[in-house]
């Protein structure tokens, strides 16, 4: 085996056997396979392609280079993951409500990639609370709690742990084969009963198409269940940013307020609408409409923010943060608003490019290794298809620095278009993809 020859084969439009792909990813965790040609690796998939075949074959070795967790729980290990898209904070708001209706949800997410958030660095913009939790840890809060969102241990898929890295610093993100890999390998080392995915397109999105995020969908579906992992998936919007706040501890305020009854809006409907089927794929439902019945009440009874207050404590945060979050998540120093220049009605938002305003405002990352700086962010987005009049505010700039928040106020109103009619209206929810 040589990695050149792998590399060149894919280059050229060939196709790796499944021991040479097998043989790549043990190299990845191993540390026989170079960074510099891991990275080949990932931009020859990206330009090239894997093929099914291939796919599947990447997936299962990377969630064969490390360990894979087996459970005894008195219910189902479910979970969900999303494809990435801005102010998406929905696994802080489904993971405690699937607990509550008696699942047991073993979150092994990433962090921030690309123009997107990461969970891991919202759940850790919760002063205290570390994300790097022991395997025995792990199995305890996610009994207790009956929910747990952690990082991938070091012996959880470690070939993609370091290609995860690699992709998001070398523009290789946005790859079929590699999203695929890098998502199932995570979620079936976990040992998961029952998945479902939140695969987004529009323009926050890294697929942009509706066409493009089928293509994944399927690929993402076929290739769990190939594995033995029931999974289903729902097509979503992602024209514009599902929660009205970008950035890590406003996320986690906008998820907060939704727990606690605060408000409802998309950010409830989406996690309703994925945790329905997800609950009928476990067996905990007998119908979509009685498995969103059974969230409704989760978050009506106060019995979803008490499951997140638990796993917050247990993961080391305050004890009483449900009771007080306002007063422990972070603020920033700088708060400027971005003014409408003129009345309209808003008719699209350029997602992408108010998550990469976040970015550079501290909250994600440039390069391996960036600091995340967890107060700054968007606040108070105004929606597509809302009329606004000349100097209203169209969003609110949260920053470290006035220098960078001025910048921010530049980069969020050239993302946002004005127009004199509103565009037609799309549903939250696109498709249901089962096999």
């Amino acid at each position: 085996m040589d990695a050149r020859r792998i590399i060149a084969a894919l280059r050229d439009g060939g196709l790796p056997s499944r021991e040479e792909i097998s043989w790549f990813a043990r190299g990845l965790s191993e540390g026989y396979v170079s960074d510099a040609q891991a990275a080949a690796f990932a931009m020859a998939v990206l330009l090239k392609g894997l093929g099914e075949e291939g796919r599947v074959a990447l997936t299962r070795a990377m969630r064969d280079s490390g360990r894979v967790l087996h459970w005894d729980l008195p219910g189902p290990a479910i979970d969900k993951h999303s494809t990435g898209g801005v102010g998406d904070c929905v696994s802080l708001v489904l993971a405690p409500m699937l607990a509550a209706c008696g699942g047991f949800v073993p979150m092994i997410s990433g962090r921030g990639l690309g123009h997107t958030g990461g969970t891991l660095d919202k759940m850790e913009a919760i002063p205290g609370l570390s994300t790097e939790v022991s395997e025995a840890a792990f199995r305890r809060i996610t009994a207790e709690a009956g929910c747990a969102i952690v990082a991938a241990s070091q012996d959880i898929a470690p070939a993609d742990r370091r290609l995860y890295a690699i992709r998001d610093v070398t523009a290789t993100v946005e790859s079929l084969d590699l999203i695929t890999a890098s998502i199932l390998s995570k979620k079936l080392a976990a040992g998961l009963d029952a998945l479902v995915l939140d695969v987004k397109c529009g323009s926050g999105a890294f697929m942009k198409t509706v066409a493009d995020a089928q293509a994944l969908a399927q690929a993402l579906v076929s290739t769990a269940n190939a594995a033995g992992c029931a999974t289903e998936a729902l097509l979503t919007d992602m024209s514009q940013p599902l929660a009205p706040s970008l950035g890590n501890a406003l996320e986690v305020a906008e998820a907060m307020k939704v727990l606690t009854g605060q408000t409802r809006g998309r950010l409830a409907e989406l996690s309703i609408a994925l945790g329905a089927g997800l609950l009928v794929q476990a067996g905990l439902a007998v119908s979509t409409e009685e498995g969103a019945q059974k969230l409704e009440e989760a978050l009506t009874s106060g019995a979803a923010a008490e499951r997140f207050g638990r796993m917050v404590a247990l993961m080391g945060g305050p004890v009483q943060f449900v009771e007080n979050w306002q007063r422990f998540l972070p603020e920033a120093n700088v708060i400027l608003e971005v003014t409408a220049e003129n009345a309209g009605v808003v008719a699209a938002m350029a997602g992408e490019e108010l998550g990469l305003a976040v970015v550079e405002l501290g909250g994600g990352r440039k390069v391996e290794g960036d600091r995340i700086e967890p107060s700054v962010g968007l606040s108070d987005m105004v929606r597509v298809g809302q009329k606004v009049e000349t100097g209203q505010v169209l969003a609110r700039v949260h920053a470290a620095r006035v220098e960078t928040a001025e910048a921010a106020v530049s980069q969020v109103r050239a993302a946002i278009t004005l127009g004199d009619t509103a565009p037609d209206p799309v549903p939250l929810v696109l498709e249901r993809i089962t096999g």
